[in-house]
This record gives structure tokens, sequence and C-alpha cells, in this order.
């Protein structure tokens, strides 16, 4: 079985994101391989992840300007290839910080784009894929000073372009479990917590979206073990293989740096909070009744 740990996985991810801007500029592999004058069988390996692929940064470039890239996604591919070009497979992989590299580059961001499935606890705030951007925007102001205007502004962009995930054709599942005080921790006033209380409503009626609320009648739950907020992945099964193409991953992040873990027992250690967490958590009704109700206090001030 293929190697799914080191830089393959990177490699994939690249992969994955050079076929889909062939096929958005209209291009079949042969053609683009005989516009960039490179071999077909080259363009492939590329989009397979193939370790033997050595990413020349001119090269990458062309083949950015003949798919039309838009600059973000250069940005994100060019810091991705570089990568697989350090050497440092294990620092990105695991213990991964950011301030090694531009602070646009999420390697989890790619990873959640792939993912079939996406499990999230959160304990403080509202995930990331159902913030508002009024929601988002007071978020990134904190703490003050961290971040100047351009770059705050940048960082909620990306996050409201990343939501489009959950409505693309063949979208991930998205089940998300929130403590009662992600509900009741007020964000920059009652009527901006009111419009994102509403929206997380308006999400959970999504088929391929489910929002479960922990009330603090619970308990102590399993979340707490994890002591900060956590992801869990699930990846599509390759038809060919009848495997995985990717190992499920629980992802963890802090303030300036992430951990991106998948040993067996690292995993089943957060699918075992996951499962503590859905047996004490309400069901969908009851949690959106929940929230309906806070959400209510709020208008009424």
């Amino acid at each position: 079985m293929t190697d799914l740990h080191g830089s393959t996985l990177l490699r994939r991810h690249i992969g994955r994101r050079f076929e889909a801007l062939r096929l958005r500029a209209g291009l079949t592999q042969a053609q683009a391989a005989e516009a960039l004058e490179r071999g077909r069988a080259t363009i492939g390996r590329i989009e397979d992840g193939d370790e033997r692929v050595r990413f020349r940064t001119n090269d990458v470039r062309a083949m950015l300007d003949l798919y039309g890239a838009p600059e973000a996604e250069r940005e994100v591919l060019l810091g991705m290839t570089a990568e697989t070009r350090n050497g440092r497979h294990k620092s990105w992989w695991h213990d991964y910080t950011e301030t090694e590299l531009p602070n646009w580059f999420g390697l989890y961001v790619s990873l959640e784009d792939g993912a079939e499935t996406i499990r999230q606890f959160e304990a403080e705030l509202v995930p990331g894929l159902l913030q508002t951007r009024a929601y988002a925007e007071e978020l990134t102001g904190i703490p003050d000073g961290y971040l100047d205007a351009q770059e705050r502004e940048r960082r909620v962009n990306v996050r409201m372009e990343r939501q489009s995930v959950l409505t693309r054709p063949r979208a991930p599942r998205l089940d998300v479990i929130l403590s009662e005080a992600v509900l009741r921790r007020e964000v920059g006033g009652a009527a901006r917590m009111a419009d994102q209380l509403d929206s997380l409503i308006e999400s959970s009626k999504q088929a391929n979206i489910s929002v479960r609320v922990v009330p603090f009648a619970a308990g102590v739950h399993g979340g707490m073990a994890a002591v900060a907020p956590f992801t869990i992945l699930d990846f599509p099964v390759d038809r060919l293989s009848g495997e995985p193409i990717e190992p499920p991953m629980a992802y963890a992040e802090s303030l300036t740096g992430a951990m991106y873990l998948t040993r067996n027992d690292e995993v089943r250690a957060y699918q075992g909070v996951w499962n503590d967490l859905e047996r004490r958590a309400l069901d969908e009704t009851s949690s959106k009744d929940m929230i309906t109700t806070i959400c209510k206090e709020y208008t009424s001030g």
C-alpha cells in the first residue's frame, strides 16, 4: 500500500489543486502538456502526487499562468510546491507552524477541501465554516494589534471563501458539536450574536450539515479532555484500492500553529472524545430549539 504519510499527503493535495485548475481552464492533460512543452505523463504524475516530481518555481509559474489561476491560489501552490523542496517533511506534517510559511498558507484548508466528512467540536466559538462575516471580523480583531487591518481583511475573506466547500457539488458532510458556552458567549454585541445564531439555524437546514449542542446540564464531557477545539477529517475511498485516499486525521490549532495527527492511537483518542460528545449532546431538533431560544434572548435584550 502506498505510504500516505510524510510528503505524499502534501503532494496529493498539490495534484488535486492543479487538476482542478486544469479542468476549470477546459484543458485535457494532453493539451496542457503540449502548451507547457512537457510530456503528458509528467502532467499525470503531478496530478497523482507522484514523489518523483520535482517542482521548479519557473515550471509551477508556467502552469499557473496557463491555467489562469487566481492570485490567492497562485500563492498557495507556490508555497506548497516550495515546501516539497525544503526537505522538512516532518515539520510541516506534525507541529506545523504558520510562522515558518507566509500567513496565508494553510495546509488544513487543502485537507478540508478533500475531506468526505468533517467533524468539529468547539467549546468557545462558532466554527469558521459556519461563521457570519460580522462574527469573523470581530474575532480577527482579537487580541488588539495582533493583526493589521489588511491582514484581518484577508483572513476574513479566506474564511468566507472556505464556506463554499459546503455548497459545492459532492460537498462534504459537516457534523458540528458546540458547547452551550459558544451560544452564550457574546461576540460583537447582541445584534451580531443574534445574526450569527440565526445563521447557525439556517445552516443546519442543509442536508449535509448537522449542528448539535452539549448543554451545561450535561456536566463534565469528553471535550474537556481535549483542551483545545479539534476537527476530525475522514477522506473518500479510492475506487480502485478500496482504501481511503488519506488516513483519518485529527487536527487541533493554537494561536501560532497547529497539529496534524494521523497515528492510529492519536486519531482513536479524538474519536473517543467525539463519541462521548455525541452521547451527551442534544439531538438536532433539541439543539435547534436551544439555539432559537438563546437567539431570542439576544433580540429581546
